[in-house]
């Protein structure tokens, strides 16, 4: 599923973010937000999977929570058993202090995020109650996806009727 922000978001970290959920348990939620790309390059740690990361080829902001925290979100090729947590489908996470060949026999797609958006108990429940957030699901292309930036507003445009009229929200609600 993806959390898609509510413009304007106060939460300078969420505004007009995607997230990507990986869990949403009683003890709390963890996500990704897939719309953050950062003027960084990947760490020397990452030499080895840096070949295998789709455009735009760089490290994602995955959420202001534990920015040393590097998460993977790969689609893989026959992955080998243990070198990887299916998330959903032939999606999953994989550990990179492994090389690429002790993973799947091959990596079809990689996106790595610096930190991770997380929510304690019943926090996301209330945030999504006051409508802070829009529950979507998620297509398979959106974790990849070459255009990072247009994001936010294509999955909000895809939703149609009056949810799709807030594609086109201006960032400052007062210019409309």
């Amino acid at each position: 599923m993806l959390l898609v922000a509510t413009p304007p978001l106060v939460d300078p970290n969420f505004d007009r973010t995607v997230v990507y959920m990986l869990e949403h348990t009683d003890t709390g939620a963890v996500g990704v937000v897939l719309n953050r790309p950062r003027e960084e390059e990947p760490p020397d740690q990452l030499h080895a999977w840096t070949s295998h990361l789709v455009p735009p080829a760089c490290l994602f902001q995955g959420g202001p929570v534990e920015l040393d925290a590097l998460i993977a979100l790969a689609r893989l090729d026959r992955p080998i058993d243990g070198a990887w947590s299916q998330v959903v489908g032939g999606l999953g996470s994989i550990d990179l202090t492994l090389d690429p060949s002790e993973v799947a026999a091959g990596v079809l797609a990689l996106r790595v995020f610096r930190g991770y958006s997380g929510w304690g108990p019943s926090q996301l429940d209330e945030e999504l109650a006051v409508g802070a957030w829009m529950v979507f699901d998620a297509l398979p292309d959106d974790v990849f996806t070459a255009d990072p930036d247009g994001l936010w507003r294509r999955v909000v445009a895809r939703q149609g009727g009056r949810v799709a009229w807030l594609a086109n929200a201006p960032d400052d609600l007062s210019t409309n």
